[in-house]
């Protein structure tokens, strides 16, 4: 799985405030009913929202790793037209046809 170095660079310099950072990522999943598809598709509408190219790019992988399809990812994406305009929606949808044809 792919890794910007800045992030595994952070880990290595910072691994207490990145361990303590997981544990909240795994505490607010643990903390409703939704289910680890639903999760990470809104995830990656959040992501889209703040215009976040890795954001957008592993939040993908993680909605198709845990059983979205190509479809469902790319309607989270168009869902998100209305809320953060036509030229981001095209964006992220450029990221996630990237990480699509990465498979």
């Amino acid at each position: 799985m792919y890794l910007p170095k800045i992030y595994e660079q952070f880990c290595k310099e910072y691994p207490d405030v990145f361990a303590q950072y997981k544990k909240l990522g795994v505490a607010c999943r643990e903390a409703g009913p939704l289910d680890e598809k639903s999760q990470n598709l809104i995830k990656l509408g959040i992501a889209m929202g703040v215009n976040s190219r890795g954001g957008v790019m592993s939040s993908t992988r993680k909605a198709m790793n845990s059983g979205a399809t190509r479809e469902e990812v790319v309607h989270a994406v168009m869902l998100g037209m209305t809320s953060t305009g036509f030229p981001n929606m095209m964006a992220a949808l450029s990221w996630v046809e990237e990480v699509i044809s990465q498979k």
